[in-house]
C-alpha cells in the first residue's frame, strides 16, 4: 500500500536507469571526442555523395562496395591530396614566423611608421602588441595542432563513410524512424541538415578558393612576394564576414608603401578592395540563390570555435554545427515551446 509521499517504484527505476545512461554516455562521448571531426567529415561527404551513389548501385546496378570505394577514391584525389598538400604548405610557411617573431614586428613596425607619417597615429602604441603577438601565435599555434590532429583522422573518416554509403537504405529508414520529432519536422530536419552541409561544405570553400586565385593573380602581377602564401591566406581569411580577406590585402599594401613601392601598395589595395571584394560579393550573392543563406554571425562564430577545435576544417565543420544547434533550438521551440503543444 503506497501513500501519497511514496516515489513510484517505476519512477525510481526510470530514474536509475536515465543515471546510468547519461554517465555511459558522457563516459563514451569524452573517449570518442576525437572521432567528432571524422564523423562530421563523414557526414559531409555522405550527403555530398549520396545521390550520385544512390545512381551508381540503382540505376546502373554497381555492387555498393564497389561504388563506395569509387566515390571514396574520387574524394581522396578531389579533396583530401590537396588538403594535405595546402596544409603542408602553409605550415612551413608560417611555422618560421611562429618560432621567430621578429620578422613580423618589423613588418607591422614599417607599417605604423608609415601610417604615423600619414595621419600621426600610432598603431603600435593604441595596441598592447605583445597580447596581440600572443595571442595571434597561440591561435595559429592551436590552428596548426588541430589540424595536423585532423588530418589523423581521415581513416576513420572513410571507415565511417564506407558504411554510411553501402548502407543508405537502412540508415535512413533508421534515422526517419527514430527522430523524436512530428512528421513535419522529420522532414525539415532532413531538408534543412542537407542545404546547411552544402552551403558549408561547397559554399565557402568556393568563395575561399575563387578569392584565392584572384588574391594570387594580383599579387603575382603587382610584385609581391611569396604570393603562393599570400593567396592561401587570403582564402582562408575570406570566411571571416565583413573584413574577410582585407586582413591580408590592406596589410599588404600598406606594407608595399612603407618600403617605398608606392604604384605597387597603390594597386594591390585598388585591386583588393575594387577585384577581391566584388568578386566575394558577386560568389556570395550567386550561391545564396543556390544553397541556404547563413547568417554571417554564424559563420564568424561558427569559424572560431571550429578553429579550436578541429583546425583548419573546423572553417567547415565550426559553421556547421552551429548552424545544426540553432536548427534544433527552432525545432524544440515548434516541438515543445508553444502553449498548446504544452496542453495537447
Amino acid at each position: 500500500m503506497m501513500t501519497d509521499k511514496q516515489i513510484h517504484p517505476n519512477i525510481i527505476r526510470q530514474g536509475a536507469f536515465l543515471a546510468v545512461l547519461i554517465f555511459m554516455g558522457i563516459t563514451l562521448f569524452k573517449e570518442m571526442y576525437f572521432l567528432l571531426s571524422s564523423f562530421l567529415g563523414a557526414l559531409t561527404l555522405y550527403v555530398i555523395m549520396r545521390g550520385v551513389a544512390k545512381k551508381l548501385i540503382e540505376k546502373w546496378k554497381w555492387k555498393k562496395p564497389l561504388a563506395a570505394l569509387f566515390l571514396m577514391i574520387i574524394s581522396i584525389v578531389l579533396l583530401v591530396l590537396p588538403f594535405a598538400w595546402t596544409t603542408s604548405f602553409a605550415i612551413d610557411k608560417i611555422l618560421p614566423f611562429v618560432h621567430d617573431t621578429s620578422k613580423l614586428n618589423e613588418i607591422f613596425e614599417k607599417i605604423n611608421q608609415f601610417i604615423m607619417s600619414k595621419t600621426q597615429i600610432d598603431i603600435m602604441d593604441a595596441l598592447d602588441m605583445n597580447m596581440v603577438y600572443s595571442k595571434g601565435i597561440g591561435f595559429v599555434q592551436s590552428t596548426i595542432q588541430g589540424t595536423m590532429s585532423g588530418i589523423g583522422s581521415f581513416f576513420f573518416m572513410y571507415l565511417i563513410l564506407y558504411f554510411l554509403l553501402t548502407q543508405y537504405k537502412e540508415l535512413e529508414e533508421w534515422v526517419k524512424k527514430h527522430l523524436p520529432f512530428k512528421a513535419s519536422n522529420d522532414q525539415k530536419v532532413v531538408t534543412e541538415v542537407k542545404s546547411m552541409v552544402y552551403s558549408n561544405a561547397i559554399g565557402i570553400p568556393i568563395v575561399a578558393i575563387v578569392q584565392g586565385i584572384v588574391g594570387t593573380f594580383g599579387y603575382w602581377i603587382f610584385g609581391a612576394e611569396q604570393i603562393l602564401l599570400l593567396g592561401l591566406l587570403t582564402a582562408i581569411c575570406s570566411v571571416v564576414p565583413m573584413v574577410g580577406a582585407m586582413l591580408v590585402y590592406l596589410p599588404l599594401g600598406l606594407y608595399e608603401l612603407s618600403i617605398g613601392h608606392t604604384w605597387q601598395g597603390i594597386a594591390i589595395l585598388i585591386w583588393g578592395f575594387g577585384v577581391i571584394g566584388s568578386v566575394d560579393n558577386i560568389a556570395r550573392i550567386f550561391l545564396q540563390k543556390q544553397f541556404s543563406d547563413i547568417h554571417p554571425l554564424i559563420t564568424l562564430f561558427g569559424v572560431f570555435v571550429g578553429i579550436n577545435m578541429f583546425g583548419l576544417m573546423g572553417i567547415i565543420f565550426g559553421p556547421l554545427l552551429l548552424s545544426m544547434f540553432i536548427l534544433l533550438i527552432k525545432i524544440y521551440v515548434d516541438e515543445f515551446g508553444k502553449m498548446d503543444n504544452l496542453e495537447g
